[in-house]
């Protein structure tokens, strides 16, 4: 009887041994599975970093050249301004000369209109 015992109980942790073996095994692969995922998870997410900081400094240059483009745009209008306004006083200057011609021509012809009656 004994003997049958040993040879049950042996049994029995030969198929609880097995079981445990099937269960460290697919442990094993499960492990192996999760450890690939969350390698390409760090892959995906090393990936995405290097093109956010490349758009990042692409952006971060781009509002460097653009910020020149304004202030080169900026250093041209405040030329033109100037220019237009020396144009403007130019300008201004003429209409005061013209309207001094204006006036000299005006008393001219009147005095020229009041010699021909003085003459005639």
């Amino acid at each position: 009887m004994e003997e049958s015992v040993k040879s049950r109980a042996i049994l029995f942790l030969s198929i609880l041994t097995a079981i445990f073996f099937i269960i460290s095994i697919s442990s094993c692969a499960k492990i192996k599975d999760l450890k690939r995922s969350k390698d390409e998870e760090m892959l995906r997410r090393l990936t995405c970093q290097e093109e956010v900081k490349n758009i990042k400094d692409g952006m971060g240059q781009s509002l460097k050249s653009r910020e020149k483009e304004l202030l080169d745009e900026k250093t041209a209008h405040e030329a033109t301004k100037k220019a237009l306004s020396q144009e403007q006083l130019v300008n201004q200057s003429l209409k005061e000369e013209l309207q001094k011609v204006t006036k000299l021509k005006e008393a001219l012809e009147e005095a020229l209109v009041n010699c021909k009656k003085s003459k005639k």
